[in-house]
């Protein structure tokens, strides 16, 4: 069973940077597409970033490009969702999802609890 637990999560200034991670703690990870996700207050979830089972292949949302850097380690059972030049409107909380499927935005079947991530202006 994928169990999946993000962490790093905080308050930031705007231009600041996160790190934010994702625990499989089912370890079931290393053939899983695994992605990251944001759901703003009044706003509905929307996708970020996603990377392939081998951590080979990577898709980013536009709005996030070049800023955002979706990574996995496989060792650690783990991916990272990297966070530079933050923006008051990259507020969310931020959810980590899997699936066994093709490299894109659709079709994730197993949530984290979700963290929540702040950027001041």
């Amino acid at each position: 069973q994928v169990q999946l637990v993000e962490s790093g999560g905080g308050l930031v200034q705007a231009g600041g940077s996160l790190r934010l991670s994702c625990v499989d703690s089912g370890r079931t990870f290393s053939s899983s597409t695994m992605g990251w996700f944001r759901q703003s207050p009044g706003k509905e979830r929307e996708f970020v970033a996603a990377v392939s089972w081998s951590g080979a292949s990577t898709v980013v949302e536009d709005s996030v490009k070049g800023r955002f850097t979706i990574s996995r380690d496989t060792a650690k059972n783990t991916v990272y969702l990297q966070m530079n030049s933050l923006k008051p409107e990259d507020t969310a909380v931020y959810y980590c999802a899997a699936k066994y499927g093709p490299l894109n935005e659709y079709n994730y079947g197993h949530w984290g609890q979700g963290t929540q991530v702040t950027v001041s202006s």
